[in-house]
Formats: structure tokens, C-alpha cells, sequence
């Protein structure tokens, strides 16, 4: 029903209307107990989808992924929907119009989104502010630093950002492959990468003994267009400043072999989708084979479908996260079999059989 009923009305209008409409109507839904009642459809409950990773026991290996709840506004109710996990922001120090709009664009020919939406959130602060009330859902904080920062000064940021999220937040995600803020993707190099790792890390450690709570688990988002030679480095970098993790991949600034074309492949930004989907198993394959599968690695770029998941876990993910895939494919990936279960299956039910 969603593709071919709901998804055609919701893309007569611009994405960024769509998406603010989509959150005032999960807001609706829950205030009037309806969420309570589709949770039972969504959620699979199943032992063999549990999974423990850098520490941290996950229900499932499915996540939503950052970008889709920017300001820590609906994680709960997003929990609702089968996500075993739930990665807020990117949010940095000070609020951020982001980038002027338009800025988020449907390429419906190659199921891809092309965005520039520049780090848009009100603010680290504020979203602590709604992180106060209780978890229903694991969160992880994605962290960046404000486009008006310049990058020698960027590691203030992210350390206001990872101090107020501390006590919020289950894991950290640090982004320095986003290409919609000018510069950020110069902090990928190895130098500026590890030295901004390392004192994270020791925050990280500081922090820990000062409250007597274990650290928190420290991933790396990287891009789909870094080099091989800078994959290596990438993990060199993670085993050097110890920290848990990497998320592959952010989106790319390649346009290859896509079918839409005229302006829309001339507008600036990440695409993301379907076009992603090989080159990011690329990196994930190629991060686990290299390092002999020495961190954990969360895979999302691509994924519009269960064999898609499962290409990203047989390549060495051991989670995944969906954001374009959620927009064009809904919350169902397959069909539903009315014989055996009139159940319609979400990407969990395909990864117990």
C-alpha cells in the first residue's frame, strides 16, 4: 500500500515538507495511543536478531540512521516502527539554519535522494533537553562540528557536543565525512583524524572514571569516496587511538551511471540510495578484510531491500542502517504472504529465516 498508494501522493510535494508533514503525523499518532497498537506489527521479537556489539546488547541489527531524527524529537516513537536503535543528529555546538533551501532532492529514476542540508539542528543543547526523559530505544549521537568553525578549531566541538551528550546518549558517532559543510572532509586526513580520536578518546576515558560508568563506545562515520590507501589509514587510525568503530559509508559526491539526469544530477550535495549500494559493501568488505575484522563495523548506504541487508552482513557489517531506503520502500520490504503469514515483513522478519 505504501508504494503504490502513499508513497506517489507524498512525492507530489517537496521532500523537506514531506518529512516535517511525516513527523507531525507520528506525533499525532501517538498522543491519540495509536503507536501502541501498531508496534505489534513492526517489531519482531526474536532472540536469534539479538546482537552485542562494542559492549552494547542490541534487540535487532536494524537501525534508523542519522539525518532522519536531526533533533532527538521522536526517538521513542521511531522505536515503535521495529528500529533496534535509533542514531540522532548530526548535532553541533550552536543551531544552524544548514544550508539555503532547496536542499533535499528525489532522484525517483535512480530510488536516491541527493541532499545539502548543512548540519540543519537546533542545537546539541536542546537536544539534550529532550533526551532527559526516558529511552525506549538505544540512541546513538552523531557529532560535527558548526560550519562557522574553522578546522583547527573543530575539536572544541566535538567536545561540547560529546560532553553534553554523555550522559544521553549509548554510543558516539563522529561525522567528518559530511560534503555539505566546506572543508569537514579535510579532518578524514590521518593527522587531523587521529589527533581528533585521541583527545576524544581520553575525554572519553576522563569522563568515565569521574562519574563510574563505563566509556562510551566511539564510531568514525566515513566516506564511500575515500581511496583505498585511506581506508588503510582508516584503520590504522582506529586500532592507533583505540576507538570502537566505523560506520561505512556517509554519502557520495559521485554522479556514475545514474538514469535521471538534466539539473537534477547537477545539484551539489550527498546522494544517497540505491546508487550507494555497491561501493559502501566495497568499503565494508574491504575495512573488514584489511583489519581481519579487528572493530565492529555498522554498514548503511543502499539499502532498499532484505538482500541488500544481507549483502552488507555477509561482507563484514555486523549492524545496518536505513534512512533512503525507509523513504522509498516504507517500513515493509517484501510482500506479504498471505498464506502463511498475513503479517506484511519488515527487513528483521527476513533476517530470522
Amino acid at each position: 500500500m505504501y508504494k503504490s498508494v502513499i508513497r506517489p501522493i507524498l512525492f507530489l510535494f517537496d521532500p523537506e515538507k514531506v518529512h516535517h508533514f511525516s513527523f507531525t503525523l507520528i506525533r499525532i499518532v501517538s498522543k491519540i495511543g495509536l503507536l501502541g497498537l501498531i508496534r505489534p506489527i513492526f517489531n519482531v521479537e526474536d532472540k536469534r536478531l539479538e546482537r552485542e556489539v562494542f559492549g552494547i546488547k542490541f534487540k535487532n541489527p536494524v537501525g534508523l540512521a542519522a539525518g532522519f531524527d536531526k533533533n532527538a524529537v521522536l526517538y521513542n516513537e521511531l522505536s515503535n516502527f521495529g528500529f533496534g536503535f535509533v542514531e540522532i543528529g548530526t548535532l553541533t555546538p550552536k543551531p544552524q539554519d544548514g544550508n539555503p533551501k532547496k536542499r533535499l532532492f528525489r532522484l525517483k529514476a535512480d530510488s536516491a535522494i541527493i541532499n545539502r542540508m548543512g548540519f540543519n539542528n537546533l542545537g546539541v543543547f536542546e537536544a539534550v533537553e529532550k533526551l532527559k526523559k526516558e529511552h525506549k530505544v538505544l540512541i546513538g549521537g552523531n557529532i560535527g562540528k558548526n560550519k562557522i568553525t574553522p578546522n583547527e578549531e573543530a575539536l572544541k566541538d566535538y567536545m561540547i557536543c560529546f560532553d553534553a551528550l554523555f550522559d544521553y546518549v549509548d554510543y558516539f558517532v563522529v561525522n567528518v565525512s559530511s560534503p555539505n559543510t566546506p572543508g569537514l572532509r579535510e579532518l578524514q586526513d590521518k593527522g587531523p583524524l587521529t589527533r581528533l580520536l585521541r583527545e576524544l578518546e581520553t575525554t572519553n576515558k576522563k569522563m568515565a572514571s569521574e562519574k563510574s560508568v563505563k566509556r562510551k563506545p566511539i564510531l568514525l562515520k566515513i566516506a564511500p569516496d575515500l581511496t583505498n590507501d585511506q581506508l588503510l589509514d582508516i584503520i590504522d587510525i582506529v586500532a592507533e587511538t583505540k576507538i570502537d568503530g566505523v560506520i561505512a559509508t556517509n554519502t557520495t559526491i559521485e554522479r556514475k551511471n545514474l538514469k535521471s539526469h538534466g539539473l537534477l544530477l547537477e545539484e551539489a550535495g550527498g546522494l544517497s540510495g540505491k546508487p550507494l549500494k555497491d561501493r559502501s559493501t566495497e568499503v565494508i568488505r574491504f575495512l573488514s578484510d584489511h583489519s581481519n575484522k579487528a572493530f565492529p563495523i555498522i554498514g548503511v548506504g543502499g539499502i532498499h531491500s532484505p538482500k541488500d541487508a544481507l549483502e552488507k552482513l555477509d561482507a563484514g557489517a555486523d549492524l545496518i542502517q536505513l534512512w533512503t531506503g525507509f523513504i522509498y520502500e516504507g517500513l515493509y520490504f517484501g510482500q506479504e504472504n498471505k498464506q502463511s503469514n498475513p503479517r506484511p515483513k519488515s527487513v528483521n522478519d527476513y533476517l530470522v529465516q
